[in-house]
């Protein structure tokens, strides 16, 4: 057809974590998800796959963005650019770990580098039963010696003791290669994974443990962007957490204008916040923020804090809460947490019905489609008029089963919502009390309600969990179009 089906895979040291919603029919899909993972110290790398999803048979994989434990903490911003996508060579996809004891004598006459195979893990399966048959190679100062075959299995135990004959005279840059493959009865063996350890500083004294297997150095050219390029946004942040009692002082600081109001404003710990927080942090400042007061039962009087301090550097109310602030940002972050379930309730089974019945709504002639509209009669495409007029009389059906929904959900509305724009809709009025503001309360709320709440789920139903998948391309204009 010209397009595929995207979707991409998450890996850390090959093991998936993470997938998206696939996108359907687009070579250029937008996914907008973010993923909060939990990583060992000790990880090397992170990749995304993007393959195209099959009915039938296998998904293909497309390409892969791969970057390494020191590529992301080198960015203490993170990453955030168009990666080309590089190739996927089997040779560079291995997984599993090796366990070894290696030890080389101080002196003797002949020095022999003893080589102790203990056994492997988690390797991947190179053959149709999802095994492999693996075995291992010890390489050194070109000398070579392998392991016996163990079959069908991910997890061999060798036991093996292998020992090499070391030149006389110093070691200088030599090295030992600890390579594991996949045994097959015809044709090549299928490689999976290698270590490398420089003799000078197994001179040292013993080494033993577990150590992950690496792919072969890469030899893969550019390619230019020939398979194409992802977005992607990386950010490794390392978080020491301490007992409970190590953060009383901090809470008491953050929380003492809403137990002491009395005092300047201009001198509290959520002042000299507020204005520290730069715009690309303010998301993150949000977000802690809400979760540190909603622990303390104490959001509602945050918002009122934050939004009476937005109030008051306002002049015009037509540009009130229209800037990304610290007060837009946590009621924006307190209605995903707290009225979730509530927007679930209210929205899902008109999404749901949008999406099953794929009709075809567009208002732009520019954009028209006329021969894919809906056929009235067997004389041929509708007209512009014609599909003008039936997407509207959809939309309305559509926008008005929402707005129905809403108004019939009041009681269904979280307490706290409703208590947190009844104090916004009074600071309104104390800011602005002229009759030709009289407008500005209902707007004040229908900004944060509508506009941040309602519409965005509409437009994005997957990102609020509306939908486990994202809408293909009919559906996502019908729901721009609703959410305008």
């Amino acid at each position: 057809s010209g397009s595929c089906d995207p979707y991409c895979v998450v890996k850390v040291d090959n093991e998936v974590v993470a997938r998206t919603a696939t996108v359907w029919k687009s070579l250029n899909p937008f996914w907008g998800e973010e993923y909060t993972l939990l990583l060992p110290r000790g990880f090397h790398s992170l990749a995304v796959y993007v393959l195209d999803e099959d009915t039938i048979g296998q998904d293909d994989i497309i390409g892969k963005v791969s970057l390494s434990h020191q590529q992301i903490s080198a960015e203490p911003r993170g990453v955030d650019s168009w990666l080309s996508l590089a190739p996927v060579n089997p040779d560079q996809e291995v997984q599993g770990e090796i366990h070894l004891e290696l030890r080389v004598p101080e002196r003797g006459h002949p020095r022999v580098l003893r080589c102790h195979l203990i056994q492997a893990r988690d390797l991947a399966a190179r053959d149709p039963s999802g095994t492999s048959d693996p075995f291992a190679r010890v390489s050194c100062c070109g000398h070579t010696s392998e392991t016996a075959v163990i079959k069908k299995t991910r997890f061999p135990h060798w036991d093996e003791v292998l020992e090499l004959e070391l030149p006389e005279g110093e070691l200088g840059e030599a090295v030992l290669s600890v390579e594991v493959w996949d045994w097959d009865i015809v044709g090549k063996n299928d490689f999976l994974g290698w270590v490398e350890f420089p003799l000078n500083t197994l001179c040292l004294g013993p080494t033993r443990g577990w150590f992950q297997l690496l792919p072969f150095p890469s030899t893969t050219k550019d390619h230019g962007g020939q398979l194409g390029a992802l977005r992607l946004a990386v950010r490794l942040v390392e978080d020491t957490v301490l007992p409970p009692h190590h953060y009383r002082p901090l809470i008491q600081l953050l929380t003492e204008p809403i137990f002491c109001p009395g005092q300047p404003p201009e001198g509290t710990a959520l002042a000299v916040l507020e204005e520290v927080t730069s715009g690309e942090s303010r998301q993150d400042v949000a977000t802690k923020l809400v979760k540190i007061f909603l622990g303390q039962g104490l959001a509602v009087p945050l918002l009122d804090y934050l939004t009476t301090r937005e109030l008051a550097r306002t002049t015009d109310p037509n540009t009130l809460f229209r800037s990304s602030s610290l007060a837009s940002k946590s009621m924006e972050q307190f209605m995903k947490v707290v009225g979730l379930p509530y927007l679930h309730e209210v929205l899902k089974p008109v999404v749901n019905r949008i999406f099953e019945e794929k009709k075809y709504v567009e208002l732009d002639p520019g954009k028209m489609e006329l021969s894919r509209g809906r056929r009235i009669s067997f004389e041929g495409s509708l007209s512009e008029v014609q599909v003008r007029e039936s997407s509207l009389e959809l939309l309305k059906g559509y926008l008005g089963d929402i707005v129905n929904a809403i108004m019939g959900s009041v009681d269904k509305c979280p307490l706290p919502m409703r208590v947190a724009f009844k104090q916004l809709r009074r600071q309104v009025e104390e800011r602005f009390p002229l009759a030709q503001h009289e407008e500005v309360r209902y707007f004040s709320i229908s900004g944060f309600l509508f506009l941040r709440f309602f519409a965005l789920a509409v437009l994005t139903p997957k990102l609020f969990r509306l939908r486990e998948q994202h809408a293909e391309p009919r559906t996502s204009r019908t729901l721009l179009l609703l959410a305008k």
